[in-house]
Formats: C-alpha cells, sequence, structure tokens
C-alpha cells in the first residue's frame, strides 16, 4: 500500500491566518497545541494540506467521501499529546497489520473514546504503552467498536511507517 506522494508547495504561515484551523482541532481533540512562537508552515501532501510546526508535519487537513474538510493531528503531533480524545486501543495482535497500512479489524479492539461515532476521524495506540500507531475513519461508534465481534472498525488513513512519518524534513 505504497502511495508516490511527495509535499509540494510548502511555504511559512502567520499563526493569526490558521489560528481557526488551530483552534478547531484544539477543540475536537481537547489538547493545547502549543504553537506560540513556533515557525509554522503549510504544505501539499499528495490530496492532503499539512501543517508544520519547526519543520514537523504535525497536522493534516483531509476530506471525507462526502468532501468534508478535517483537520487532526499527524501521528508525530500525537506522539506529543498522547492525551487527546478520539482514541482506539487495539490489542498487541493487531499491531503488525497496523503497521503494514492494513484496516483496523474490530476484533483487535479493546477500549475506545466513548465520544467516537461512525464517521469520526481517530487515531489508533496500543493498549499496553498508549501509542499511537495509525489514524483512519471510524466505520461505527465507540460502543460498537468495543462489543462488536468482526468486521472493519475503522479504514485506516495514515500509520507508522508509511510515507508521511518516513518523510525527512
Amino acid at each position: 500500500m505504497t502511495r508516490d506522494w511527495s509535499m509540494r508547495k510548502r511555504r511559512p504561515v502567520r499563526r493569526k491566518k490558521i489560528a481557526p484551523l488551530l483552534q478547531n482541532l484544539e477543540e475536537a481533540l481537547n489538547i493545547d497545541l502549543q504553537v506560540d512562537g513556533a515557525f509554522l508552515e503549510m504544505a501539499e501532501f499528495g490530496p492532503w494540506s499539512m501543517v508544520l510546526v519547526d519543520k514537523v508535519a504535525k497536522a493534516i487537513e483531509v476530506q471525507n467521501e462526502e468532501l468534508e474538510r478535517f483537520v487532526f493531528l499527524t501521528l508525530r503531533g500525537f506522539m506529543e499529546h498522547d492525551d487527546a480524545a478520539k482514541w482506539v486501543e487495539v490489542d498487541h495482535g493487531a499491531i503488525p497489520f497496523l503497521m503494514k497500512g492494513a484496516d483496523c479489524m474490530i476484533a483487535g479492539v479493546h477500549g475506545a473514546d466513548p465520544t467516537v461515532e461512525e464517521g469520526d476521524l481517530v487515531w489508533i495506540r496500543d493498549m499496553k504503552h498508549k501509542r499511537p500507531l495509525a489514524i483512519g475513519w471510524a466505520t461505527m461508534n465507540a460502543e460498537e467498536l468495543i462489543n462488536g465481534s468482526k468486521g472493519k472498525g475503522i479504514k485506516t488513513l495514515h500509520w507508522v511507517g508509511d510515507e508521511l512519518w518516513d518523510m525527512e524534513l
């Protein structure tokens, strides 16, 4: 599942220009990004818009199937905000599949933020160390993810080891 995406149109931006985008992200995930005084840039990465903070890709703006726009942290962003909302926890058996870009099956899900609804962007973490593994679109709500026994729970969008994760800036 490799994609030949590259970063294009990288440019510096002022905080006030992207403040609404950052504020939406902070409210959605219940976090404080702490970007005051940081060097902010925008770039395109494949079909996504990306926010770089001090030359590290911290957030992406993606579209769902209905072409609604959503902003979400990248996995590198979640490494600094492991208390963020919209999480789903998986067991050790799911990790090798997620690291190859596979969608997350609900058999491996052991916990989820109760605010997760169908169609939400969520981040997947391992249940032992709480480290981010992937982000994707939830195909059902938190209760169904936890209590279900088979089926696809999350359509993976970005994972540890993909082009965005491996990007050298």
